[in-house]
This record gives C-alpha cells, sequence and structure tokens, in this order.
C-alpha cells in the first residue's frame, strides 16, 4: 500500500497517530518549543527516559514511552548538537531514521513537525524540502508504517508545507 502523507495545521501533541516526534539536541534534554510542548503535555518521564539513552549523534533517532500522552512512542528526532545549529542535510538524515525507527517499532502511522525550524533557524521551505523529501526517498523500504504527518503550528508553515509537498506529486 503507498504511504500516505497528510499536511495539516494543529498541535503535536492531540495528533492522530501512533507516534510523534520530538524536534531533539543531541544530549536529548527537552527545552522550548516542540519539546517543550511535549515535555509539559507528557511529563518529565519523557525527558528522562530520552536522556538516558544520550548522548547521541546528530541525525540520529531514538523512541521513548509517550508519558500522559495518547502515543505508543516520541521518537526524538536529534536535528542539532550543542550549538543548536542544523541544516537539511541533518534534517533528512534525521527524518529518514525516525521514518526507519517507526517502521522498525511496526508503527502504521507517525506525526513530525517541523524540524530545526525553532531554535534551528532553518527557512521553513528549506526544511520542507529535506523532510518531504527524505519521506518519500524511504518510502520503497516501508514495511509496516503506511502514514506520515506533518503537523504545523501556524497556517504560514501549513501554506510552505503544502506548496513543497505539490511539487513532489
Amino acid at each position: 500500500m503507498p504511504l500516505k502523507i497528510n499536511i495539516r495545521q494543529g498541535d503535536i501533541t492531540a495528533a492522530d497517530s501512533e507516534a510523534i516526534v520530538n524536534a531533539a539536541n543531541n544530549h536529548l534534554w527537552m527545552g522550548s518549543g516542540v519539546a517543550g510542548a511535549i515535555k509539559r503535555k507528557g511529563g518529565d518521564v519523557i525527558e528522562r527516559e530520552a536522556m538516558a539513552r544520550g548522548p547521541v549523534r546528530v541525525g540520529e533517532a531514538v523512541a521513548t514511552t509517550a508519558g500522559k500522552l495518547p502515543f505508543k512512542y516520541v521518537i526524538h528526532a536529534v536535528g542539532m548538537g550543542q550549538d543548536l545549529l542544523t541544516n537539511e542535510t541533518i534534517v533528512r538524515e534525521v527524518t529518514r531514521n525516525s521514518v526507519l525507527l517507526a517502521d522498525k517499532l511496526s508503527l502504521k502511522s507517525l506525526a513530525f513537525p517541523a524540524i530545526g525550524t525553532g531554535v534551528g533557524g532553518m527557512e521553513l521551505s528549506a526544511c520542507a524540502i529535506a523532510m518531504i523529501g527524505a519521506v518519500r526517498e524511504i518510502e520503497p523500504a516501508l514495511k509496516s508504517l503506511n502514514r506520515v504527518d506533518f503537523v504545523l503550528f501556524d497556517t504560514a508553515s501549513l501554506e510552505i508545507f503544502q506548496k513543497i509537498y505539490r511539487k513532489f506529486l
């Protein structure tokens, strides 16, 4: 079955998926932005589990439980180091590794935020190209994952991701 990609506006902590992705640093501590929202709603246990698995190489992904959130897992996508900087190559790699991890965990659905566009300072269109491109690239290798959602916080982000996605069709 072909992979379904959805792009929607909303709160990733309320996504309709089996797991969500946290945009993480290589030490896996959860500060502000998406990570802060996940920690606030899911509890400190998510950060404790994540940090116990770190530090990890930038570009890797690790899974933890979802604490009080209604997901099977939170996948921590390590898109930056302690310098809090990222780029298209890193975002593409960490997106790919997050999708592969979700598939390895036999998940059917996964929701992503726009990785690297907060404290990482990455431009939204570059992020969308890297993330959507990575998902499309890895699609033929997937065994269980059949849906990837990009959950964008605001209308401007949503419109940019939709525009980029149309170019991939």
